[in-house]
């Protein structure tokens, strides 16, 4: 990972950031045992030595995915993590789903990829003026399907294959998408809090996946580091 400012985590900073809440005691899952350090009141308290470990090895992995030319898929449909997801995938030119993750999104990509292809030639119509031979009532059912399609499928409109990783905030809530990529054999790096089955994920990053000050910031950590892969082989 040479040539990236994006190597290392301060613990301070993730700390600040409120990275090291976990869920209730009573929520805990058993895979997240090893990474807890203690609790304050019902609150479960990861160790930070452990994120920093986790999230820095996680870092790496997105730097080679970028570095390679690959692709990452930001997945965060609840509301806590909808703006960050949005905006640090953006900012890494990567897709990403902000909302409710469409089942099939993976497993039956070829029938997806049918509907960000529609989503494209109507609004290229649109843009050309293309939609002008069509009744006023036509255009405006035309208008609404683009829209919906935006909706559901806006912010894949990028993704031209399948992803080489699928990074999730909140596996438990996207279980879907983690369920899809595990079974097509695509690695999932997450935000996991305290109640999620660790063992369902390749690149676990055990914290606080409920606020938007920690989402972003472990958001930011990994597309930041895509984006220093993307980086070097630009340069290359």
């Amino acid at each position: 990972m040479t040539g990236t400012n994006t190597k290392t985590v301060d613990i301070d900073h993730l700390s600040k950031a409120g990275v090291h809440f976990g869920r209730s005691r009573s929520k805990r899952h058993p895979s997240s045992k090893d990474f807890i350090f203690g609790h304050k009141g019902s609150v479960e308290i990861f160790d930070l030595e452990t994120t920093k470990t986790l999230l820095e090895r996680a870092m790496q992995i997105a730097h080679e995915i970028g570095e390679k030319g690959g692709q990452i898929l930001v997945v965060g449909g609840k509301s806590e993590a909808k703006g960050a997801v949005k905006d640090t995938a953006s900012s890494a030119g990567l897709p990403y789903v902000a909302g409710r993750f469409i089942g099939g999104t993976l497993t039956n990509f070829v029938e997806i990829k049918k509907r960000i292809n529609r989503l494209e030639s109507l609004s290229e119509q649109k843009e050309k003026g293309e939609l002008a031979k069509y009744t006023k009532k036509e255009r405006l059912l035309i208008d609404r399907e683009i829209d919906s399609l935006r909706e559901m499928f806006g912010g894949i409109s990028s993704m031209k294959s399948l992803p080489n990783l699928v990074f999730v905030v909140d596996p438990r809530k996207e279980n879907i998408a983690v369920r899809e990529a595990n079974n097509l054999g695509i690695p999932v790096m997450a935000l996991a809090s305290s109640d999620c089955n660790m063992k369902e994920l390749a690149y676990p990053i055990p914290g606080n996946d409920a606020t938007d000050a920690s989402i972003r910031f472990i958001t930011d950590k990994i597309t930041n580091a895509y984006k220093e892969g993307r980086k070097v082989t630009v340069k290359a």
